[in-house]
């Protein structure tokens, strides 16, 4: 998947279907010119519905279509005959896709399993034919219930990338090049900061035909739960990874200052983050000696409890296996 056709957030405009009317109508035949009341009941108006689906990455085909409507009930007719339904609207999206009324900003679904689904928006009821409003003291009710209209609301789709490991860390700290070492991924590298702009998505494989997703999320950067640098378009994405992976530069003079910055972010964003397992990660460590090695290691020891960490080089493939074995472990303890 490129860079260019990842979409995590879209705005949709949605129609339901009106509601169909019902019949005035009477029952007519020969030698009954006088039937009584027989006018059917109006259809449904289509609903709109999501449904989750895992063949889908992105919601880079909203691009193209950002209208759906749903088909109108049809009307009532003689002999009680109901009105067709009109045909509902499924709107497929990605696992991990949050769904906001854009008007108000409330939550009304979130995809998690695939073919989750839910009726986002309802269809207008048909109208009730005469056939219903007959009674002892009114036997021959010319009227009915006209359909009730469908609505209409703009819808906020808000993708949350699902994946085991996510990448956590300053721009520029080797997220992307590491990504493309342990995967097949091709995410854009420079170096300079925010060359990753959307999130990428890899496969690791594993040992015996195993293998689980790491995610690259953009850099973060100080003040982003506030919205600054690339703010709460990247940091929504680090809520459904598994474990979340703390990249940081052994070029870094204080290495648990970068840490607690990264973790200061997450806390303010959203304090559930912190409830993840978290790994350590010292990158470019083929740039160090044993002894700036050693010197980290004692600091991170320290001042970072019970929280695991390595040292690897993505150019120099130092450490990677470790890697995979730690994060393994993690994620099937």
């Amino acid at each position: 998947m490129t860079e260019g056709n990842f979409v995590d957030y879209v705005k949709v405009d949605v129609f339901s279907g009106n509601g169909g009317k019902g019949s005035a109508h009477f029952h007519r035949e020969k030698y009954i010119t006088k039937g009584g009341p027989d006018g059917g009941d109006g259809g449904r108006g289509g609903h709109i519905i999501v449904i989750a689906d895992k063949s889908l990455w992105t919601l880079h085909h909203f691009k193209f279509k950002r209208h759906f409507r749903s088909g109108h009930g049809g009307d009532g007719s003689g002999s009680r005959s109901s009105g067709a339904d009109g045909i509902d609207i499924y709107i497929r999206v990605p696992l991990g896709t949050v769904v906001k009324d854009s008007l108000t900003n409330e939550v009304m679904f979130e995809t998690i399993d695939d073919g989750d689904e839910k009726i986002i928006l309802d269809g207008g009821m048909g109208g009730l034919g005469n056939w219903n409003f007959r009674s002892s003291t009114n036997q021959a009710p010319r009227y009915s219930q006209p359909g009730i209209k469908g609505k209409e609301i703009q819808i906020t789709l808000e993708l949350k990338v699902l994946a085991d490991v996510g990448l956590v860390g300053f721009p520029n700290a080797g997220k992307s090049t590491l990504l493309k070492t342990v995967t097949s991924a091709k995410p854009k590298i420079g170096n300079y900061e925010f060359t990753t702009l959307k999130p990428n998505l890899g496969i690791v494989e594993y040992r015996d035909y195993r293998s689980f997703i790491i995610a690259d999320i953009p850099g973060i950067i100080e003040g982003a739960s506030e919205g600054k640098g690339l703010g709460h378009h990247f940091l929504r994405h680090i809520e459904r990874n598994s474990i979340l992976l703390f990249l940081i530069s052994c070029e870094s003079e204080k290495v648990v200052n970068q840490y607690d910055i990264l973790i200061n972010e997450l806390r303010k964003y959203n304090p559930e983050l912190l409830d993840k397992d978290r790994m350590i990660v010292v990158s470019k460590s083929d740039l160090i000696d044993q002894k700036r090695k050693d010197k980290i290691s004692i600091e991170i020891s320290k001042k970072i409890k019970n929280i695991p960490f390595d040292f690897i080089s993505s150019v120099s493939n130092q450490g990677l296996v470790k890697l995979k074995d730690d994060l393994w472990k993690l994620l099937n303890p």
